[in-house]
This record gives structure tokens, sequence and C-alpha cells, in this order.
């Protein structure tokens, strides 16, 4: 199916299901199929992503992924806030790239319109840039804040390694690039070397403690994820945030996603959506599975955390640090970048 076929799949699984709620205002598109022109095939690993915008005081529960079309939608809800203004879209790393293009699939008030206008013209100024980058290095130092030595060691792991992923996204951001997230690394990698710098590519595979498995170790724990994603997905009763990913429907995107960057070369690349995965679907099986279960797949886990250099919480609070610390280093790499970028205006 092509892009622009999947985008009317979407605007019709919006006005199904999502319209008719009465805090909605409106629907756009982000994710790959924000970037992607028309005419291109959405991938089999791809889902399509939907922000539903929205007024409620609380947002509602995110719907998640939903088979729809021949598609998969996920939809996720947005506050009002966050789209309020042109300069609040312009400001977000992960929303600015939605107006760039008309991505707007329902705007019962015509807000999302104006924006788009207001918004697209500005996108590639070098200050909303830089202001955009600053937003990303703000989700890796808050985000690892939360790292919590009470938690479970899974929800230690996430709590490390989704912000120690955004330094990809700050690259992304300054060379206008979609802020992906399962193939985060792999734009990465294929962003620095356009600007002759693979060098901060291995830095950043360093930070993630991946930069020196070989394909065959990382096969090896995408079998063991996946066994793992099996059982959460028949297993899962409690919900999560991320319930809808472990589910036979995103088994193409967690599994065989994954699959695909290994045999492509990029398996250092997969490691990102590995872990995460492996995570999330040990937290599922702490909530919902017998001991027995639990203790069946935690020598999986435990062996890609030590492929990673972590066998503690202390090795997490270290990890965080080198993060941090590479702060300066990673905005000067995005200076350069954006100074260099032919695309990017003053």
């Amino acid at each position: 199916m092509q892009i622009h076929e999947a985008r009317a799949t979407a605007a019709r699984w919006v006005a199904q299901h999502a319209a008719g709620d009465p805090h909605f205002a409106g629907a756009f598109i982000s994710g790959s199929a924000a970037w992607l022109p028309g005419d291109a095939e959405l991938p089999a690993t791809s889902d399509v992503d939907v922000l539903l915008v929205t007024t409620a005081p609380q947002p509602p529960p995110k719907p998640g992924k939903v088979r729809y079309g021949g598609i998969l939608v996920e939809a996720s809800p947005l506050p009002w806030a966050e789209v309020c203004s042109p300069e609040a879209v312009l400001s977000s790393y992960y929303l600015a790239g939605s107006f760039r293009t008309d991505t707007v699939l329902a705007d019962p008030t015509g807000h999302l319109a104006r924006l788009h206008t207001a918004a697209a013209g500005e996108y590639a100024r070098r200050p909303w840039v830089r202001r955009r980058c600053r937003h990303a290095e703000r989700r890796i130092t808050d985000g690892l804040t939360a790292l919590d030595e009470a938690r479970p060691l899974p929800g230690q792991v996430m709590a490390w390694i989704f912000p120690t992923g955004v330094t990809t996204h700050v690259l992304l951001t300054a060379g206008l690039r979609n802020p992906t997230v399962r193939l985060r690394y792999a734009a990465a990698r294929t962003l620095l070397l356009e600007y002759d710098r693979p060098d901060i590519h291995e830095e950043l595979l360093r930070l993630l403690g991946c930069e020196h498995l070989s394909a065959e170790r990382v096969a090896d724990h995408l079998r063991a994820m996946a066994e793992v994603f099996d059982t959460a997905a028949a297993l899962a009763r409690t919900p999560f945030p991320f319930s809808s990913d472990l589910t036979p429907e995103a088994r193409p995107i967690a599994v065989d996603g994954s699959r695909e960057l290994i045999g492509r070369g990029l398996h250092r690349e997969a490691v990102f959506w590995i872990a995460v995965t492996y995570a999330r679907c040990l937290t599922v099986l702490e909530a919902d599975a017998p001991p027995e279960v639990r203790a069946a797949h935690a020598p999986g886990f435990t062996g890609l955390l030590a492929d990673l250099g972590i066998a503690s919480p202390a090795d997490l609070r270290r990890r965080a640090q080198e993060v941090r610390g590479y702060l300066p280093r990673l905005r000067e790499t995005a200076e350069h970048i954006l100074t260099a970028n032919p695309a990017a205006m003053d």
C-alpha cells in the first residue's frame, strides 16, 4: 500500500472511531507516514502513527495499535496545549515535522490547517531547529532523572535506555530528519555518514553499549526476545501504556523489523528496540505470569544486559552519567550538522 492510501485509510479510521468524542479537536499523521512521499510504499514493518488532539482535561487512554483496512494504526491522544500555537509546534522536536507538510486527517475547527500554514515556512529556520534540539536534550536529562532503584530491573532499564536513545534525536532534529522511534540508530547512522562523521555514530552506539556486538550475538538476543514476546502477548492482562506494542498484530514491527535490520547489516542499530521490547515483555510477565514463567525468561534478559555492560543498578547510574557527560559533544555535533545543512535557513 502506498503512503497516500495509508493516510486515507487512517482518515477513515479517525472518522469512524475517534471523531465522535466530544473532546475531539482534530487528528494528523506523525512518524514515518508523515515524512515519506505519498507515492512511497508503506513498509510491512511500519505502522501509521495518528495523533488525536483532545481538549479533555485528562487525555483518554491511548488506543494503541489497531488493525484497520490493511494497515496498523497507532493512535495516541495529544493534549490541545501541545498544538495550541505555531510556537508550541515549532519548538517540539517530535511534533514539528508533522506540520512541514499537510498531514491533517480531520480538522473540525480549522486550527490544524492554520498551524500547518504558519509552521511550514518556519520549520527549517535555524533558530527553531536549535530550540528543538534543546527540547530533545531536555528529554535526555529529564528522562535520566527517572532512574529509580526501587523499580524492578526492566523498569530501570527502560528509564535509562529511552533517554540514551534520544541522543540520536538531537542529531536527527539538527539534520531536519524524522526523529523515528524504532529506527533511530539506523537513521542517525545514515545522517552521520552523509556528514562524514561515522565516529559520532560509533560513540552513540558506545553509550548504548552495543558497539562491539556481532550480528550472530544480536540474532541470539532477538530469538530470545521473540520467545518472551510471544509469551507476554499470550498472557498480558494488565494494561500498560505500551500494551498494544506487545500483541500478535505488532509482532511484525517488534520482531520482524529487528530481524530485517540484522539482515541489512544493521545489527547494532537493532539492539535498541530489542532491549526495549525485552524489558517491556518482562514488565508484563512480572504483572501477569506465574513465577516459573518469569524465571524461564529472566536469564536471556540478564545476558543481553551483560553484553551491554550492565550488571547492576550502579552500572545504570554510571551509564546515565556518561550520557550526561556526552551532551556538550552531542550539542557541538548537532550545531555542525545544522550549520552545514543546505536545507536549513537563517
